[in-house]
């Protein structure tokens, strides 16, 4: 094929997913350009430092130390932000959007924070921004929710979308081993970061979650309205009770559509939106379930359409390469856009139902896993029992084993769907039994029904 334009291209960021990227474009350039018609072609790199250490090689001859001889540059018809964070990278992309440039970036947390104002500053100046390595890295989510299933309502979607948490809990149910232990060794292997509450705790996976639920529904989900608990309070005897009852534990980002809320009253009102339940917490899933499979750091995200049905996708969801893979496909995107001049073909985002609401985490009905710590006596589980069923909550199944030593014994319940509002006031009056030695721990149990 003919190459009839080539495409300049200004990197901001050089570390490691920078430099994966640049890597990747010199070393598939010439397969995009038979593939696109166009020639993308690396011009500037904005750096932290000409010596600082990357994984792949920059040359030096493209190399700068100010970001904005990147933006500002006139030859440079692409931007990619590869910075991270939500203070200077978003002044780089407004800087970059308000010259009428369009913008790939990888950046997951700034999206979550600031997506409607960064897409409204794009649509402003004639542009776009392109974001699909911010969630799942080498995994198209973003495409797949907003082009290729556009023509399905969907039901539920849910994410393992955050690789360091999949891979503490895989090894902890492979090896049997403590939070703690694995989680030392993820720090050396390079899985976790040194300060690791960003993965651990939920919030990462919060992003790309919520992301994820506003386009899928078409109302801008606030991050702050999204309910989210990490793997810290996970222990060795949740995953083995787990696995004695056929569940696996994964952190999971929940996208689901429940009953829409009641119409309002009144001459003019409009009925409601729908409510959606936006969560990341750690979950019980079937071993029957493939999602249960994804193991050690990929990420996997099951979609469930109302015309497709049920999908899955899956693959790496971090790392340099992956990142790579994602930005190279944005890159294409942006590039074909400049070209036909359809900078807006595929808007970053379209809010098409203004009344859509997250459902409060209170609201929300599951069934639950329990593990107590309680008093080896007579008596306990016919307490914990009437305080349950004062709350409308039925007992499916009891586990107390035999043989621990001490004078606690852990005490599993599996219980039927209730509202998370029931079980926190029963749990917390079971949690005040002097037999209770210890605070009650909850998790929610899947059946993707």
């Amino acid at each position: 094929m003919e190459i009839t334009r080539q495409v300049n291209l200004g990197m901001i960021g050089g570390g490691t997913v920078g430099s994966g990227v640049y890597h990747a474009v010199q070393q598939n350039a010439d397969l995009m350009a038979a593939r696109l018609g166009i020639k993308i072609n690396v011009v500037k790199v904005a750096v932290k430092a000409f010596d600082e250490r990357r994984p792949y090689p920059i040359d030096p001859k493209v190399m700068v130390l100010d970001w904005q001889e990147v933006v500002n540059d006139p030859n440079v018809h692409i931007v990619t932000e590869l910075v991270g964070g939500t203070g200077i990278a978003k002044t780089m992309i407004l800087a970059a959007l308000k010259l009428g440039k369009p913008v790939v970036t990888a950046n997951k947390a700034l999206i979550s924070a600031h997506g409607p104002e960064l897409f409204a500053t794009a649509q402003k100046y004639g542009t776009n921004l392109y974001y699909e390595a911010s969630v799942a890295g080498g995994i198209p989510i973003i495409k797949v929710v907003r082009e290729s299933l556009v023509g399905n309502h969907f039901d539920s979607i849910y994410g393992i979308v955050n690789g360091t948490c999949n891979y503490i809990l895989t090894r902890m149910k492979r090896e049997g081993a403590d939070y703690a232990d694995v989680l030392k060794d993820a720090q050396r292997l390079g899985y976790a970061e040194a300060e690791p509450s960003l993965d651990v705790d939920g919030h990462d996976a919060a992003h790309k979650t919520g992301i994820l639920a506003s386009l899928a529904h078409g109302f801008w989900v606030d991050h702050h309205e999204i309910h989210t608990e990490g793997i810290r309070g996970i222990t060795k005897l949740d995953i083995e009770f787990a696995a004695k009852l056929g569940y696996t534990i994964k952190l999971l980002g929940i996208v689901k559509r429940v009953a829409p809320a009641k119409a309002t009253k009144g001459k003019g009102k409009r009925a409601a939106g729908p409510r959606i339940q936006v969560s990341v917490y750690p979950t019980l899933v079937p071993d029957s379930h493939v999602i249960a499979s994804v193991n050690d750091v990929f990420n996997a995200v099951f979609v469930r359409g109302d015309i497709v049905g049920d999908t899955l996708y899956y693959g790496r969801g971090a790392g340099k390469d992956a990142t790579a893979s994602a930005v190279l496909s944005d890159l294409a995107d942006a590039a074909l856009d400049l070209r036909h001049d359809t900078a807006n073909r595929v808007p970053p985002f379209v809010a098409h139902e203004t009344k859509g609401s997250v459902l409060p985490i209170e609201e929300t009905v599951s069934r639950y896993y329990v593990r107590l710590s309680v008093a080896d006596r007579a008596g306990v589980i016919a307490k914990v029992a009437a305080i349950l069923s004062t709350a409308g909550i039925s007992i499916a199944s009891i586990i107390q084993p035999e043989g621990h030593e001490g004078e606690t014994v852990p005490l599993i319940l599996m219980l039927h769907a209730a509202p998370y509002a029931s079980l926190a006031k029963a749990l917390k009056a079971i949690g005040k039994l002097p037999s209770v030695k210890a605070e009650p721990a909850m998790l929610r149990v899947e059946d993707f029904s």
